[in-house]
């Protein structure tokens, strides 16, 4: 019997389009497969603070719609911010950011996510144009 705990880790480069989610439900599963733990934790950090990791529903994309209206409601980008460093929509940016997460933690069971059957995994970016946001997926098992 092994005892050894196996560690693997993938820097997941995730190109946004603006404002949006991008499902990386596929992706993240792929990276799961190639660690070959088949029990274990799947650990997700976005290295970035004007975007944010969520785990959502994946069927209905109306939720998503509403999640962003909801958000810009909460979070206006006319909010007479202080830091508008590189624009007017980055200090929300953050503060949508620091509302939601940038890491996530999905247990791994038989070699598999363990996600609910309607959730994936969202990169969700807070800014107006596109950026490309790097995730690091470490894999224990």
């Amino acid at each position: 019997m092994n005892l050894q705990m196996v560690h693997y880790q993938k820097l997941l480069r995730v190109s946004t389009t603006g404002k949006s989610f991008q499902n990386i439900t596929t992706k993240i599963e792929s990276i799961v497969a190639e660690s070959g733990v088949e029990t274990g934790l799947c650990t997700l950090f976005l290295r970035h603070t004007s975007a944010s990791l969520v785990i959502q529903e994946n069927a209905d994309p109306d939720v998503l719609v509403d999640l962003a209206n909801f958000m810009a409601k909460l979070v206006p980008e006319s909010g007479g911010y202080i830091h508008n460093a590189e624009g007017p929509d980055d200090m929300p940016a953050h503060i949508r950011s620091a509302l939601t997460h940038t890491s996530e933690h999905i247990p791994i069971n038989r070699g598999h996510l363990v996600l609910g059957t309607w959730q994936g995994i969202y990169v969700w970016e807070h800014r107006h144009r596109s950026h490309t946001r790097e995730l690091v997926v470490h894999i224990s098992g």
